[in-house]
């Protein structure tokens, strides 16, 4: 068995007042030179800054315990990699922090709160990040509560063989409220986590054509977000491919349940999402295949417009989502950020004419939206996806706009071989919107029934 080291025994107080980052570092430190082991919590709220996790050590939090953010931002140094969002330098810090190490894990019962409230604080813009890994292999954060990040709750970058399992997710006090997100990795496990935030709940992305995003395993989860319950791409200059997602609850999702964008022209690939049911999601399932305009894209790495890209071999099945009246209302992000309301919801499928969307099965589908929008009132043309190399008009379909939608239930535009199979769907009030418009689509079966 490894080695167990307790922080106090390296001058850690757990008082929630005194600083204890270099008696954990030390304590890291001392059992990394030891081959590993156990760095362990108990007792008490140890208030840390950047922590850096080394190979063969797990910091394990008891239930007793709490990992405390210092407010001070002097405590977290640079050398923690940056975030890899286009204008977002604002979260390149971090609380802890992995670099090429391998068998690391932050497990446990206890929780970290990220101290949200503090930051940014007099003098600095900076948000710390909960926790970043580059380069890891074999990383397991597994039974904490992980609330109150300054700003996303994870990163997980170019790593493989990652398991996140029973993990409760609270980020609801900052913009950038993100839960999991994974950006060029492998071999991912996902299991039994409850994630509620501000952004999306849980992404996948590939920045790079050097790291593809592949074999992901999504299960037993339940996700609620201002934004996004689960994104897949919009960072996508790689390739993203092979995810499997099962069994998951999604509830007061203001924007999109399932997202899927291929924007940086990459390709997405082989998913399956299946046995899902949503309450209040303003859209259940939102795919698009465009490449975006706006500051050449998301990624950093990303220096020009790119061709666009490839999306297929996608199924979304057996699938239900209930609106109540609560989707009769606005819903915003704080004060003024909206984010959803009845004329933005519907499932909404959409491509570049010229590059279609390939081999997409709904099968499975009954869908109750909340209904009540009168199309008159709603702008007469929907803008077309464009290809941003080229000369474009004045309005473009894209990832965040128009702002509603055509169809009350579904609005699917340029797929190549769309299978459409016991579709059922249903208004709480009466909308004049098109039920339904297919455009641009070759059929290989079409099943929809417009329930009473």
């Amino acid at each position: 068995m490894r080695d167990v080291f307790d922080v106090t025994a390296f001058g850690a107080a757990g008082d929630g007042i005194t600083a204890d980052t270099k008696a954990i570092q030390q304590a890291i430190d001392h059992c990394y030179n030891q081959g590993g082991g156990y760095v362990v919590l108990a007792g008490g709220t140890f208030v840390t800054g950047t922590l850096f996790l080394k190979s063969n050590v797990y910091l394990q939090i008891n239930a007793s315990a709490t990992l405390l953010a210092n407010p001070d931002i002097s405590d977290y140094p640079d050398g923690t990699h940056y975030n890899r969002y286009v204008n977002e330098k604002d979260m390149d810090k971090c609380l802890i922090y992995a670099e090429d190490a391998v068998n690391i894990g932050i497990i446990g019962q206890g929780g970290i709160n990220g101290n949200a409230e503090c930051f940014p604080n007099p003098g600095s813009i900076y948000r710390p990040m909960m926790m970043r890994f580059l380069r890891c292999s074999h990383i397991r954060v597994e039974g904490l509560r992980l609330h109150n990040s300054a700003a996303w709750t994870t990163a997980f970058l170019d790593s493989e063989y990652i398991w996140c399992r029973e993990l409760d997710i609270r980020n609801d006090r900052r913009y950038n409220g993100d839960g999991l997100d994974y950006d060029g990795c492998r071999n991912v496990f996902v299991s039994n986590c409850s994630i509620l935030g501000t952004d999306d709940n849980l992404c996948l992305q590939a920045s790079s054509k050097d790291y593809p995003m592949k074999n992901v395993h999504i299960s037993n989860c339940h996700f609620t977000s201002i934004c996004a319950g689960i994104r897949i791409g919009l960072k996508s200059v790689g390739h993203i491919s092979n995810i499997a997602i099962h069994n998951c609850t999604f509830e007061n999702v203001w924007r999109e349940g399932i997202k899927i964008e291929c924007t940086e022209g990459g390709s997405i690939t082989d998913i399956v999402a299946q046995g899902l049911v949503m309450r209040n999601v303003t859209r259940p399932i939102f795919m698009i295949l465009n490449n975006r305009l706006d500051n050449i894209g998301s990624s950093i790495g990303l220096d020009s417009m790119p061709e666009i890209g490839t999306m297929e071999r996608i199924m979304l099945a057996d699938l239900i989502a209930t609106d109540d009246e609560e989707m009769h209302n606005t819903h915003y992000r704080f004060t003024d950020d909206v984010m959803g309301c009845p004329s933005f919801n519907g499932i909404r499928v959409d491509a570049c004419e010229g590059y279609p969307i390939r081999d997409l099965t709904l099968r499975g589908i009954s869908y109750t939206c909340a209904g009540g929008v009168k199309k008159e009132e709603l702008p007469l043309a929907y803008p077309k996806v464009w290809d941003m190399r080229f000369v474009h008009p004045e309005e473009v379909s894209e990832n965040y706009y128009p702002t509603w939608s055509r169809a009350t239930y579904l609005d699917v535009r340029h797929v190549q071989g769309l299978t459409l199979d016991g579709l059922r769907f249903r208004s709480l009030r009466p909308d004049t919107r098109d039920s339904v418009i297919i455009e641009g689509c070759s059929m290989i079966k079409e099943d929809i029934t417009e329930m009473e």
